[in-house]
């Protein structure tokens, strides 16, 4: 059953320490074909299936620091991190020690723990919009419940997304919705009943003129905006200036709510998240992957008088067996306080500066249209001169030289996202060495990738 390996390691290739180092699959390609029996294309999440590069995925067996090792031996140095969570690297002691203590005391309860509210403080205290917060355990969970509630505050029922962002597989999310559904070229997704895809209006990102149109039309019927402040799942597309401000303000006028999903940006751009990074608060925040540390956690926060129409105290139902589980928070809590230690997030910009601005050089040294931009500790790049300001422009990246990049890089060990609409990862255990090594590598497979 499974595919034949579209460019994947081949023997011989170089390791990230130098000199050649034979690369297998076969334990990999074995565990691949037995899961393709039992896991509808052998994966539990889309993207891992490699098909955006056309090959089959490598078995990861475990994580060091910024390292991860395949099933067969191979170390790759990782810019994956789990899709994000791993700001601190795999297996950090500190977050080791504390879920070990905590699995020690019980796995999960179903009832509150002293962890979560302290969680539940350290996230208020964090991000500028926040005086109240709910747990869940997906990104999928807190983007689906923020939107309940917005319904519920306004009384409205339309909604407003950017062309590209993703915010998890809830039925009105998966409109024009980038992640796995761009690369396996999926538009929406059958399942999701027409009368959701009516109720979802969509806009360009970072077209403030396009969005000012959209509101001309829909504003007394929207309820919220939502929207991926730093895109990061059609490659990774700052906000342009003004843009987020521009949201704010057609919100306010139209009396609508402006929901951030920073799942991903959330303590993985600044602190405070991407609305202290670029001084505008949304009404509602979506969070995910780094607060929980590498475990299911996930949460969304606003003002009070919002927060406080959920159950029980009011009539905006949500609820999950698992949230607040507290091995997730007894993680997340020991990665928050790491993240709050002085000068982590310039050290964690200056790495990803170090990795985008070496890229590009090497990109042009080679004659590769290329283009790259990072913001904290996450980054993109596309094979397209750029500027990349919107899906479309994304769409319209050489993704032939994509893969062959790709493939290069992981033929020598260097683990990227297996798509060009997925953003990149660095975390505070990778240093010189792997930006060293992997800027090397890259140099390489620009070669490659100019000589096709």
């Amino acid at each position: 059953m499974s595919r034949k390996p579209g460019g994947g390691a081949r023997n011989g290739a170089e390791s990230p320490g130098g000199g050649a180092k034979p690369i297998r699959r076969e334990i990999s390609q074995a565990l691949f074909e037995r899961a393709q029996l039992v896991i509808p294309g052998g994966v539990n999440s889309p993207v891992r299936a490699y098909r955006g590069v056309g090959s089959d995925p490598p078995f990861i067996a475990r994580g060091a620091g910024p390292r991860v090792y395949d099933a067969d031996g191979n170390e790759y140095i990782d810019y994956v991190g789990s899709w994000g969570p791993l700001i601190l690297g795999h297996c950090d002691p500190g977050v080791l020690r504390a879920v070990g203590k905590a699995a020690a005391a019980g796995t999960s309860f179903g009832a509150p723990t002293a962890a979560e509210v302290e969680l539940a403080e350290t996230l208020c205290e964090a991000l500028p919009s926040v005086e109240m917060v709910r747990m869940v355990s997906s990104g999928t969970e807190a983007t689906m419940s923020a939107l309940r509630l917005a319904r519920a505050a306004t009384g409205r029922s339309r909604l407003l997304k950017f062309e590209g962002c993703y915010h998890g597989h809830a039925d009105s999310l998966l409109v024009g919705a980038g992640s796995g559904v761009a690369t396996l070229g999926i538009p929406g997704s059958p399942g999701v009943p027409e009368a959701f895809v009516e109720l979802t209006v969509q806009a360009p990102y970072n077209d403030l003129p396009a969005t000012a149109a959209a509101f001309e039309r829909w504003g007394d019927a929207l309820a919220c905006v939502i929207v991926e402040p730093v895109a990061g799942n059609m490659g990774c597309v700052p906000p342009e200036p003004g843009f987020l401000e521009g949201l704010r303000d057609l919100c306010d006028r139209a009396g609508a709510l402006l929901i951030f999903d920073e799942v991903m940006t959330g303590f993985r751009v600044a602190w405070g998240g991407a609305q202290l990074r670029y001084g505008v608060e949304p009404d509602l925040t979506c969070l995910g992957k780094v607060v929980g540390g590498g475990l299911p956690a996930a949460a969304f926060g606003g003002r009070a008088n919002l927060m406080r129409q959920l159950a029980p105290e009011g009539p905006v139902y949500q609820a999950g067996t698992l949230s607040g589980n507290p091995l997730a928070v007894a993680a997340g809590l020991a990665t928050l306080r790491r993240l709050r230690e002085p000068g982590t997030y310039d050290a964690l910009e200056s790495l990803t500066q170090r990795m985008t601005q070496g890229l590009a050089e090497r990109a042009d040294a080679a004659g590769v249209d290329f283009t790259t931009a990072g913001v904290g500790g996450m980054f993109g790049f596309f094979f397209h001169p750029g500027p990349v300001r919107s899906f479309a422009d994304a769409r319209e990246a050489d993704e032939a030289r994509f893969r062959k990049f790709f493939h290069a890089m992981l033929d020598a060990g260097v683990l990227l996202a297996p798509s060009p609409f997925e953003a990149g990862f660095v975390s505070l255990a990778h240093g010189d060495a792997e930006i060293e090594a992997t800027l090397a590598t890259a140099e390489g497979a620009f070669r490659a990738v100019a000589a096709r």
